[in-house]
């Protein structure tokens, strides 16, 4: 007796459409997602954005931040990848209802709309606060470096620059003098009337290098003129290689040293220093609850450093959720005296090792050392007398697996926009992702 298969007739047409509801699974985070969009989140601020009722109706708004937010909750960022995922996907048709948008559609969408996307993620921070997943009890920072949408190759320093510049420019103007001449001679060929004086390809690709290289070392000397006190603190920071210990670097002549550097595709990135070597990038900061492994608040720097990242971190926690932490931990990278006198006067208990206990707690600094430092000693004498019963252990189990389950587990990696304020947008969208996750498991 020959075995009995299913019906695979793939030329049946269907009488009924199935409902998009029947997609996926009950319970599937699609429905989750474009559930919580419709129905929970305020989108006045990008709704409102439409009020001149001309051309072809839009895709609704909140289908098309139902799509980002789940396209991003399975690590599918590109607007092209959002676009054929539409058309492919059964989890993607559940969100969008079968609506198939372009991927200019989404991209213009994305960029027209950063900054109240961006803002998402205190609602879903607040959501999350109302489900009990918030607690504060134990709040851990950290940083995390991602590539910036630049290579660290694109970055030329400010000595390389002074060797490129006349060297270049003697090229464009030889150039330049062989095209007036060929011209010339084309005019007596041809006649004044025809054309022939187009600049080739090869020759705009330098003058462009040029004016490129002329304009960053304008911007290093600048910045190497300028007071650091007048810098703007929300701005990208120093250019790499133009600060050493928190102290601006100049030479002799009060010019930018040639170290340097300046990033040709994307300025506002910095070279960041990872395990792998060095990339052109940015810093993501994250306070992240214990309870739940919620992230509570979260930045993004050019500055490769942690440590001026606390307060902002700590402050933006109280000010989303309407109260503040009781105890934060981090790393080493987060100890300074002025942190830990920061966090005292906040009423914060803090848990932040100085470097050097971490490397040999049984140093013993000098006296000097300690009159200097006196808050950092007694931070290092508090750790090593709680050994293993130290909150501090608690750091590397809540905010290191968030950092995991953002670049390994959904892959973001890099970002896609250019630009400090873009990417800051980026990574609040990427915040905002992991907390709705979170919200789902818990409710589901």
């Amino acid at each position: 007796m020959s075995k009995t298969f299913r019906s695979w007739d793939v030329d049946q047409s269907w009488l009924l459409p199935p409902s998009v509801h029947e997609f996926v699974p009950v319970g599937h985070p699609a429905h989750f997602v474009r559930d919580t969009v419709r129905e929970v989140l305020d989108l006045s601020a990008i709704v409102g954005s439409y009020d001149v009722d001309r051309g072809q109706p839009p895709y609704h708004p909140g289908m098309m931040v139902a799509l980002l937010l789940y396209g991003y909750s399975r690590g599918v960022y590109s607007s092209r990848r959002l676009a054929q995922a539409c058309e492919e996907r059964v989890d993607f048709m559940a969100v969008t209802g079968l609506n198939r948008p372009d991927f200019r559609t989404i991209s213009d969408f994305r960029l027209r709309h950063l900054a109240a996307l961006s803002d998402l993620f205190v609602q879903v921070l607040q959501l999350c606060q109302s489900a009990g997943l918030v607690k504060l009890g134990h709040v851990a920072v950290d940083g995390t470096k991602l590539k910036a949408n630049a290579s660290r190759h694109k970055a030329m320093s400010y000595g390389r620059m002074k060797q490129s510049e006349p060297k270049l420019a003697g090229e464009v103007e030889a150039w330049l003098k062989a095209a007036a001449a060929q011209d010339a001679a084309d005019d007596a060929e041809y006649g004044a009337e025809l054309r022939g004086d187009e600049t080739p390809d090869w020759m705009a690709d330098k003058q462009k290098r040029l004016a490129r290289i002329r304009q960053a070392m304008a911007e290093l000397q600048a910045e190497a003129a300028s007071d650091p006190d007048d810098q703007d603190p929300q701005g990208p920071g120093p250019s790499s290689g133009m600060q050493d210990h928190g102290r601006r670097k100049k030479t002799s002549d009060g010019g930018p040293p040639d170290k340097a550097q300046r990033n040709f595709t994307d300025p506002d990135s910095r070279i960041q220093p990872t395990r792998d070597g060095f990339i052109a990038g940015y810093n993501g900061q994250i306070a992240v609850d214990a309870a739940h492994q919620i992230i509570v608040a979260q930045r993004l720097a050019a500055n490769p450093a942690d440590f001026s990242a606390l307060a902002p971190l700590v402050d933006q926690a109280k000010v989303n959720l309407g109260r503040k932490l009781r105890e934060v931990s981090g790393d080493s990278g987060f100890a300074t005296e002025e942190n830990l006198a920061a966090m005292a006067e906040r009423r914060i208990r803090a848990y932040l090792p100085p470097a050097r206990s971490q490397r040999n707690p049984t140093h013993t600094a000098s006296p000097q050392a300690v009159a200097k430092r006196p808050r950092m000693s007694a931070m290092a004498v508090t750790l090593k007398r709680a050994g293993h019963r130290s909150r501090y252990r608690l750091r590397k189990q809540v905010v290191e697996p968030v950092f995991g389950q953002i670049k390994q587990a959904r892959g973001f990696r890099q970002h896609l926009l250019r630009g400090l304020d873009k990417v800051r947008a980026e990574w609040a969208m990427i915040c905002t992702v992991h907390n709705l996750l979170k919200l789902a498991k818990a409710t589901a």
